[in-house]
């Protein structure tokens, strides 16, 4: 048992060598993107963060629009139908029942998800992204969708910046999330 042991511990103390050399090789290579400064500006994103980011997207002109990314990230919400006409007598009516939402996709990125995810709680303990996590909470939403609403939000601004080329300020966030 001892020796298993013994062999677990070493095995445990090469991959932490390992993963300290690919983090660095991780920040060194995102440190040559022209983004990479920029996006370290936004709150809660942090270098290794910066660098997932960049290393899973690659180009922020893939996405139109931020609801693209959003799916792409795991954060848009799914609406399945299947009977949205029925058939009465010779003609063809639309149902006039609501769409249900199932959840969100399941198609996605693992990697943005968390790092977007992590970065959320990492803003809240920032001022302005508190004002709108206190604001959703008491108007009423469950805790975990105001995070994924700061999630949200994160990725939208991420992109804006990284598209337009600015600098990240926090009196444009409503703006730049929109």
């Amino acid at each position: 048992m001892r020796q298993r042991a013994a062999f677990l511990y070493r095995q445990l103390d090469h991959l932490r060598e390992l993963r300290r050399d690919a983090r660095k090789a991780l920040l060194k290579e995102a440190r040559q993107h022209r983004a990479f400064k920029r996006l370290g500006e936004v709150p809660g994103l942090g270098p290794i963060r910066v660098a997932q980011i960049i290393a899973a997207i690659g180009s922020p002109h893939r996405f139109r629009t931020k609801r693209q990314l959003w799916a792409y990230c795991g954060f848009a919400v799914i609406t399945r139908s299947s009977a949205d006409y029925q058939v009465s007598g010779d003609k063809l009516e639309k149902r006039h029942k609501q769409t249900q939402t199932r959840g969100l996709n399941q198609s996605f990125s693992r990697r943005l998800k968390v790092a977007f995810k992590g970065a959320a709680l990492e803003a809240l303990k920032t001022e302005a992204f508190k004002k709108v996590y206190e604001r959703l909470t008491t108007s009423g939403v469950r805790a975990e969708m105001a995070r994924l609403t700061i999630a949200r939000k994160l990725a939208a601004v991420t992109l804006a910046i990284w598209k337009s080329g600015e600098a990240y300020d926090e009196r444009k966030l409503s703006k730049l999330a929109a």
